[in-house]
């Protein structure tokens, strides 16, 4: 097999694998600064490619050979992009876990990795002492020394830093394909076990590539706030590799200090996940909020009004419909003005809504989002080491993403919600999202959360769970009264409750399984035991 892949739809591996990719960079503008830290230090191509290099060979040290799962348990960090880097330069398979893991969560990870080597931060290596260690023979320390793991070989750090670099020891058996595996990224385990997708440096170039994505450019600085454990961070990455532009790393987003970031580290891009446009937009107007270099902003889920957010902070506006599994399927025009749109379908990319049977819903009627991609390896081959859920997400030849969509005549498509967070109440749908939209529009409403809650009778009831904005507090009854233009009857909440901080993932996202578990609290509020009563407007007499 030449570098020129036979099929088309293919491009060289050169322009998709991750160690092509990389020496090609080097090769062609070494000095051009590839990754700036918070700290103001940089990586240029070509220093990336030693630091990949050496971590390769000490990987190869340490028995790692092509296509083998390693385990990486760090914080998103320089070391953590050093060892991601190093794995795939040898062609083996990286696998970040959450650092919050622990426990049987944990012990399943491991269990599932099928991995026999883990790279942990020192700080975390006691949490590998509490749970069944599966085929893990291994473990590297990085940022100091942790405590000794029972059975497990253990090695400094520094074996991935001091190891001699040469080209013999850094050889491969065979090239490395656009359709290798290049990682396993665990997805929600809240309905059952957390599962591994499998995805190829294909399925990365297909989901964040430049016919995917035309308007990023080389020139671009991607700033990526979201975690390097999860697609949202790793996908940004690749999408500045596959560009030669480059990447503004910084640990997390933040609301202060966002704007101050974007100008220090000279950002042009960045991605805003959940709650963070909302709470940008929430911010007091400055003379600042245009002196800036950032020119593009993604945003899923959108603000209610977008061009209004694109006027005030002077930028373009895009949003996308996607998932760790697929590919990128539908993608926004610049500054979308219809409310809540997330694009249209992509070329290359197929999508159908349908019912519980896999049937067709009509236009404008809310199904699920089935996917397909064109282009061979363009989305996940499967759950690592799950067949029974590789077989029921992918059944009838399409991937099913679990979420509920709707399409309006002119192909415009919307996300409604996650199939799990839907809601039944008096025969009704309701989606919490749209619902959490509304709410969010209340000016003593910093961010919203909405789920089911079981009633007396056998349906759903709507529990609001409102975070106020600092120095606020809410009036359920007025958020009722500000609801009631806005939505229909049937979506107004029964049950109410304030709290100063939402749980949150490791991507800003608020952990409504928790909030569903924690049910009608006793600081919960009942707007029918206040004696409100929402019936349905009556038309005619």
């Amino acid at each position: 097999m030449t570098s020129e892949q036979p099929d088309p739809r293919i491009p060289p591996r050169d322009q998709v694998v991750l160690r092509y990719l990389l020496e090609r960079h080097a090769a062609e503008q070494p000095d051009r600064v590839f990754i700036r830290f918070a700290n103001g230090e940089e990586w240029t191509y070509g220093e990336m490619l030693a630091i990949a290099r050496k971590h390769a060979a000490g990987f190869r040290k340490l028995g790692v050979k092509q296509g083998d799962h390693v385990l990486a348990f760090l914080p998103s960090s320089a070391e953590s992009i050093a060892v991601w880097y190093g794995l795939n330069y040898l062609g083996a398979v990286y696998i970040p876990a959450n650092p919050a893991y622990k426990g049987n969560l944990l012990a399943h990870v491991i269990e599932n990795s099928h991995a026999s080597l883990v790279v942990v931060h020192a700080e975390l290596v006691e949490r590998f002492g509490q749970v069944k260690l599966s085929k893990l023979g291994q473990i590297v320390h990085l940022c100091g020394n942790g405590p000794e793991v029972n059975g497990l070989t253990a090695h400094d750090g520094s074996i991935l830093t001091d190891t001699p670099v040469t080209d013999d020891a850094l050889a491969l058996e065979q090239p490395i394909e656009p359709w290798d595996t290049q990682g396993v990224w665990y997805t929600s385990g809240t309905t059952g076990p957390s599962k591994g997708a499998l995805s190829s440096y294909m399925h990365s170039y297909s989901m964040f590539g430049p016919p995917t994505w035309p308007f990023l450019t080389s020139e671009d600085r991607y700033m990526i706030n979201l975690p390097l454990y999860h697609m949202g961070g790793t996908g940004l990455f690749n999408s500045m590799l596959l560009r030669g532009g480059s990447i503004a790393f910084v640990e997390r987003f933040r609301t202060g200090p966002f704007w101050q970031q974007v100008r220090d580290s000279e950002s042009t891009v960045v991605f805003l996940l959940g709650a963070m446009a909302a709470f940008l937009e929430a911010q007091p107007e400055s003379p600042q909020d245009t002196d800036h270099p950032m020119r593009l902003m993604f945003m899923v889920p959108v603000v209610e009004d977008v061009p209004a957010f694109a006027r005030r902070f002077g930028v373009e506006v895009r949003s996308i419909y996607n998932m760790t599994e697929i590919c990128t399927p539908i993608v926004s025009g610049p500054t979308p003005e219809l409310p809540g749109t997330c694009g249209r379908l992509r070329e290359g990319a197929d999508v159908r809504l349908v019912d519980e049977n896999d049937c067709e819903v009509p236009v404008g009627e809310v199904g699920e989002f089935l996917v397909r991609c064109d282009a061979p390896w363009g989305m996940n081959h499967g759950y690592n080491n799950m067949p029974e859920a590789t077989a029921e997400a992918w059944r009838n030849g399409w991937f099913h993403t679990g979420d509920a969509g709707r399409v309006d005549e002119d192909g415009n498509y919307y996300f409604v919600d996650r199939i799990k967070d839907a809601i039944r109440r008096r025969g009704e749908f309701v989606s919490s999202l749209e619902l959490e939209i509304e709410l969010a529009a209340h000016p003593d409403v910093a961010a919203a959360a909405v789920v089911a809650t079981k009633s007396e009778f056998a349906e759903d009831e709507i529990l609001a769970i409102l975070q106020p904005i600092e120095g606020k507090t809410i009036d359920f009854e007025g958020v009722i009264e500000f609801l009631k233009p806005r939505v229909a009857y049937f979506m107004i909440p029964r049950y109410f409750r304030s709290v100063a901080q939402f749980p949150l993932t490791p991507t800003e996202k608020i952990r409504k399984a928790e909030l569903r578990n924690q049910g009608l609290t006793d600081d919960t509020w009942d707007r029918e035991a206040a004696g409100i009563v929402i019936k349905a407007e009556r038309i005619g007499s």
